[in-house]
């Protein structure tokens, strides 16, 4: 009796926290992707004028263009991409990078033209 309380009660640890493991892998790995994915839909005409505004002043809108180690159309350092250089996970890539370090695009471009970076 006192073995099968023991194992039951072992069995009912190994599953909370194998659940709270689980819970804590999604909310890292969809976490920053929702909110990524939710700022691009939700972008404002100022804020898609402002993102195309930078990709023409860094590369033409080219997704190709490479400088030193600034590569596609918003000119991201290489290992920003991680060796993924497509068109979508520029996109997705120069979105994180521009959320996460000037809240957004048009802030990003108020600090492009007084800088002449991003």
């Amino acid at each position: 009796m006192k073995n099968s309380k023991s194992l039951i009660l072992k069995l009912i640890t190994a599953l909370a926290l194998s659940f709270s493991f689980v819970t804590a892998v999604e909310t890292t790995n969809t976490g920053s992707c929702t909110q990524t994915v939710q700022a691009a839909r939700k972008m404002s005409k100022a804020e898609r004028a402002a993102k195309r505004w930078i990709a023409m002043r860094e590369s033409g809108g080219n997704y190709y263009a490479r400088n030193g180690v600034c590569y596609g159309k918003y000119q991201l350092n290489i290992a920003y991409l991680n060796g993924n250089y497509s068109k979508k996970n520029q996109e997705r890539t120069a979105d994180r990078y521009v959320y996460g370090r000037y809240g957004s695009w048009v802030n990003a471009k108020n600090f492009w033209l007084t800088h002449h970076w991003y």
